[in-house]
């Protein structure tokens, strides 16, 4: 299994990089994990977007799925597409109301809304307590403490185990995705504080917690804001969990898949 971190940054872009996105690829399969602010721009730098088999959403901010739109237009109005995109369309994993929350994004007008339809190049699946299976993954999605309808992944195949917390306030769920995975690939938005709002995300400290209670092989951090300082998030996560910590690096690939998860190569911001 190998992920790479097509953004990173948390609740908006940053002055370097897009804001949450991330590819997950197996046995030639693909599936997208959040297509936030300026990810479609990179997910092009790694594949040919036509060529994924699934887009998973975690929930519906901005900076998870703003560039849904984008990708509806290049789906639709693409002169030379590798396939037809109605005959072949992009199964889309995500809340139960990700159907209305894209057409409004999409429609330019109220008049347009009222027609407004994207199930023409995409199908959508709103998630339940089954699996859902692509290709070799095994997708379980979880209902995660934030303050809209959002969940956590635990994304496994034969060989190797990927939890993702979405964005989160610590909660069983997520202790419960992220057991004994290989990689634990959690939001840390902000460093800790005892006055942080509850129900919304997840500190270095919390992130460390977390891991350590799970179990998990190696712990990655992104979802940092951009007023946050990244190395202090850092310190943090290791200060609760003994196990490998690193920050996500936009443009990184990472083997989950191997003891020791290598960093195949990419750019940094």
């Amino acid at each position: 299994m190998l992920l790479t971190i097509l953004g990173c940054s948390g609740s908006l872009p940053g002055p370097q990089g897009p804001a949450s996105g991330y590819l997950v690829e197996a046995d030639g399969y693909r599936i997208a994990l959040e297509l936030g602010n300026g990810v479609l721009a990179s997910l092009q730098a790694h594949c040919d977007p036509f060529s994924l088999d699934a887009l998973l959403f975690s929930h519906l901010h901005p900076d998870h799925c703003a560039d849904f739109t984008t990708l509806t237009v290049m789906r639709r109005y693409h002169t030379d597409p590798p396939h037809d995109t109605t005959e072949h369309r992009l199964p889309v994993h995500g809340p139960s109301d990700a159907p209305q929350r894209f057409a409004r994004a999409y429609a330019e007008n109220a008049e347009e809304l009222r027609t407004a339809d994207l199930s023409d190049v995409f199908e959508f699946h709103a998630f339940t307590a089954e699996p859902c299976h692509v290709g070799p993954f095994e997708i379980t999605a979880a209902r995660v403490d934030h303050p809209c309808e959002a969940y956590g992944f635990r994304i496994a195949t034969e060989n190797a185990s990927l939890a993702f917390t979405g964005d989160s306030g610590p909660c069983d769920s997520l202790r419960t995705l992220a057991s004994g995975v290989d990689v634990l690939l959690s939001e840390a938005t902000w460093t800790h504080s005892d006055d942080r709002p509850p129900g919304t995300h997840l500190s270095g400290v919390q992130a460390g917690e977390l891991a350590t209670a799970a179990g998990v092989g190696r712990l990655l951090l992104t979802h940092i804001a951009p007023w946050t300082d990244p190395e202090a998030v850092l310190a943090e996560a290791r200060s609760t969990f003994a196990g490998p910590v690193e920050l996500a690096r936009q443009g990184h690939k990472y083997a989950v898949d191997e003891p020791a998860v290598r960093v195949i190569g990419g750019h940094g911001n």
